[in-house]
């Protein structure tokens, strides 16, 4: 494999994957994937279930090798140069994998010396990370005590021992409650201030938009689309022009009205009654012209005209054709021989 240490654009990569290909007998979980993480930043990797985003984080952690590709992370060939690697790199898996018979503390004690922390350091960095990630109270119990978001936040402290400068984390919050998810959230985005590059697989719509910077979308294995969030939404096109009359009884009427227009020829409007809104499809400012002049031809004071952009889960709708799934990546496991040692 090739050592890859900058982007196209010229940018420093934490991550750069070239071409990456891995088969499961006839399958082809990765099927010529590219990618650049710039340092410093988010990637999220979105895709429906068995698109592949478990597998490419595998092969970037050194767990899996490929069937051809480059890839580098933090400047290490993933091939050539795996124990290097993995001293600069964090992984989060889409279950915690702490051990659940020893107190939180002593988890993370040992995964210190394991990457050969001097005792004293291992202690503190224990230390620091519990107060950290609000676990202190519980740091002398067994994890199987823990709640799931507790087990899910030492399980991140565990990943940050080794101070990476790269993160993988699959899934992070799955499972999770809203407010336990808020808080993984609020963790990961200290992380990055704190300078880590992540590289997030996530089918959580709203976590995309919260944590990442720049998006990459995978279907059969394959990159389909990629860029910042507001790219992707243009490139699919349309917008949804929210209109809101002063009055909620004109609701109806007005969405008859925009109905007679045939602006779009895909989609009726939607009366939003909660919002006292009616939402309309459009594709150019010609048919926002129209709207405004069949509102004024019938007579209806507005309070309020808005326009917007695809939501993120239906700029994923429309480039997969899958709405994002419940968050699990169905490549199948690889074998024993198949994880580096």
């Amino acid at each position: 494999m090739t050592r890859i240490d900058k982007n196209p654009s010229g940018g420093n990569a934490a991550v750069s994957v070239r071409g990456l290909v891995k088969h499961y007998g006839e399958t082809k979980a990765l099927d010529g994937v590219d990618l650049d993480v710039r340092e410093g930043t988010v990637m999220g990797v979105l895709g429906p279930n068995g698109a592949g985003k478990t597998t490419l984080v595998r092969i970037l952690s050194t767990l899996l090798s490929p069937d051809s590709g480059a890839a580098s992370v933090a400047g290490y060939d993933v091939i050539r140069q795996p124990r290097q690697l993995r001293r600069v790199i964090g992984l989060t898996g889409q279950y915690a994998s702490v051990d659940e018979k020893l107190p939180g503390w002593e988890n993370l004690y040992m995964i210190g010396r394991l990457l050969d922390l001097p005792r004293k350091d291992a202690r503190a960095r224990a230390d620091e990370l519990l107060e950290r990630f609000s676990l202190t109270d519980a740091a002398k119990r067994p994890a199987s005590t823990y709640s799931g978001g507790m087990r899910r936040r030492l399980d991140l402290a565990a990943s940050m021992i080794g101070q990476p400068s790269v993160l993988f984390l699959d899934e992070p919050t799955t499972g999770l409650d809203p407010r336990t998810r808020n808080e993984v959230w609020t963790e990961i985005k200290r992380m990055v201030g704190d300078g880590v590059t992540v590289l997030l697989t996530t089918q959580y719509m709203e976590e995309a938009e919260q944590l990442a910077s720049e998006l990459t979308v995978v279907d059969h294995g394959k990159v389909i689309a990629g860029g910042a969030i507001e790219e992707l939404k243009a490139k699919v096109g349309g917008r949804t022009l929210r209109v809101r009359p002063v009055d909620p009884l004109q609701l109806r009427p007005l969405a008859a009205a925009l109905d007679e227009l045939g602006l779009t020829g895909l989609a009726a409007s939607t009366v939003d009654t909660e919002r006292g809104a009616v939402l309309v499809p459009i594709l150019s400012d010609e048919q926002l012209t129209a709207v405004v002049g069949a509102v004024i031809a019938r007579g209806i004071t507005l309070s309020s005209v808005t326009t917007e952009l695809p939501s993120l889960d239906e700029v994923f709708l429309s480039l997969t054709g899958h709405r994002a799934s419940a968050p699990q990546d169905a490549t199948p496991a690889p074998d024993l021989e198949e994880v580096a040692v």
